[in-house]
């Protein structure tokens, strides 16, 4: 556990004094949020926070492989090259849209590349859970399946990034679960791919913390899609890692599933309001005649600053729900204790309690909080993101 803590540590100061670079950078280049009628931001923020989160990841993996644990297993080394290069090829996409603000399908096209990346290296899907069974996947589906895996965890990101601090607190909220999964497996069965799970789940968690110093509102810096795109392929390859492992290893009771299928389940887990508002985003574009990246004021964290929670207040129901989902997903996978479902039972009524209750409508706020437009000042807004929508 010592390696890991000195991994998300270094990972989090080496991100947070980048990020300062990074900004500086920014502002000098022009890559700056503009304001837009559906943003949040009052005055343009400098982007490139991806650019950081990378540079954290880098020295944070090259620590890894220094030390005497995580450093000794070759696949930990690869994998750990197969997830930089990809998150290398997929921020230098993000970093050009963020400039210069790229068509999106030219983005989907660096997803699709940065996936080929990790395929190539051998970083892919070799087996799906179903309820009854474990399916072995041959090499056409496996490469499919993580094309199509990777580009929905990146997307379902890039669609959540639109209130301060949001994609990055809710990805490290869901990593931490991750990481306090793998890391028992890897502790108590001595598994090197959840081992390979660990370390790149720790170091998401790392990253995001040192970014969220600068990105918490109100935020000095946007990680805009070099760090949206980034830290989706992150999530997308803790998962597509730990199905390297041989899955009749992982703990499981004669018909319970629910073990082997945690680390598929996991993502969606701590990406499940981002996922569903992509559904949604979908079925609400289509039904209107729109092609489904057409960016729109009516995602989920758009609706909660709409219906009265402050900013703040919208990014932390939001935490809440993630925590809820994903922490409460694993509590229940590796208690033994009967009264673990009712633990999270009880805090998932809370959190519903807590997103239901009424509210005063945006426009009785008296005072608005600083560098927040609201409803009174324009009734057209409805709070999106500095890069919502965006493939």
């Amino acid at each position: 556990m010592r390696e890991y803590l000195l991994v998300l540590l270094v990972a989090a100061t080496t991100t947070y004094l980048l990020a300062g670079l990074c900004r500086t950078i920014a502002v000098r280049t022009g890559a700056m949020a503009t304001v837009r009628s559906r943003d949040v931001h009052t005055e343009p923020i400098p982007y490139y926070g991806g650019v950081a989160m990378l540079g954290g990841l880098a020295v944070a993996f090259w620590l890894a492989l220094q030390l005497p644990f995580l450093g000794r297993h070759a696949s930990v080394a690869h994998d750990a090259s197969a997830v930089l290069w990809a998150g290398l090829v997929i921020c230098v996409i993000g970093v050009l849209d963020d400039k210069y603000d790229m068509p999106a399908l030219v983005k989907l096209g660096g997803q699709v590349l940065a996936a080929g990346v990790a395929v190539l290296q051998g970083v892919r899907i070799y087996w799906i859970p179903l309820p009854d069974r474990i399916v072995g996947l041959d090499d056409a589906s496996s490469i499919l399946v993580t094309f199509f895996f990777i580009a929905l965890c990146v997307n379902a990101i890039n669609f959540v990034d639109g209130l301060d601090g949001l994609a990055a607190g809710v990805v490290a909220i869901g990593s931490g679960a991750f990481f306090a999964y793998s890391y028992v497996l890897a502790y108590e069965q001595e598994l090197v791919r959840a081992t390979t799970a660990s370390l790149i789940t720790v170091a998401t968690v790392g990253v995001c913390l040192g970014f969220l110093g600068h990105n918490f509102h109100p935020a000095k810096m946007f990680m805009g899609d070099s760090g949206a795109m980034l830290l989706g392929l992150l999530m997308a390859m803790s998962a597509i890692s730990f199905t390297g492992l041989d899955s009749s290893a992982l703990p499981s009771a004669p018909g319970d599933i629910l073990p082997a299928l945690l680390p598929i389940l996991l993502p969606f887990a701590a990406l499940a309001l981002p996922f569903l508002d992509l559904v949604l985003a979908y079925v609400r574009r289509t039904r209107n005649g729109q092609y489904w990246f057409v960016a729109d004021k009516q995602h989920l964290h758009h609706r909660l600053v709409a219906r009265g929670h402050s900013h703040r207040g919208a990014v932390l129901l939001m935490y809440a729900w993630t925590a809820v989902l994903s922490v409460g997903l694993v509590v229940i996978t590796l208690s033994d204790e009967p009264y673990a479902v009712w633990v999270v039972g009880l805090a998932l009524v809370a959190v519903i309690v807590w997103s239901t209750r009424p509210l005063r409508p945006v426009d009785a706020l008296a005072t608005p909080e600083p560098g927040v437009v609201t409803e009174a000042d324009d009734p057209s807004l409805m709070k999106a993101g500095p890069h919502d929508d965006q493939v």
